[in-house]
């Protein structure tokens, strides 16, 4: 079986990077490729972040419900450093984030 064809490391760094703060490129850019909710970005000496991870720390609770609604399997996903997503919402103190990941 033939896999896939890697995604574009640009377009994986800009999921991330978008993820922190703009909504709607989150979403415009997860039309164009669904495979982005699973992407992570190597800031460098392994430090990989995911989109999920980078809104769920900063609580951009509408960035999270946006990955999520489609791929609610995804809050079960570990972010940056293998912590998960809501020791992520935590640490970051996004209690709006931690609230929702509890509801799921």
């Amino acid at each position: 079986m033939d896999s896939p064809p890697a995604l574009r490391s640009e377009l994986v760094f800009e999921f991330v990077s978008v993820a922190h703060t703009d909504l709607e490129r989150v979403k415009a850019l997860l039309t164009q490729e669904r495979a982005l909710v699973n992407a992570a970005w190597d800031w460098g000496g392994g430090d990989w972040e995911t989109g999920l991870g980078a809104a769920a720390m900063l609580g951009e609770l509408e960035i999270v419900k946006a990955i999520l609604t489609p791929f609610p399997e995804m809050r079960l996903a570990n972010g940056p450093h293998g912590i998960s997503l809501l020791a992520h919402a935590q640490e970051g103190g996004a209690t709006n984030v931690v609230e929702f990941l509890n509801s799921l």
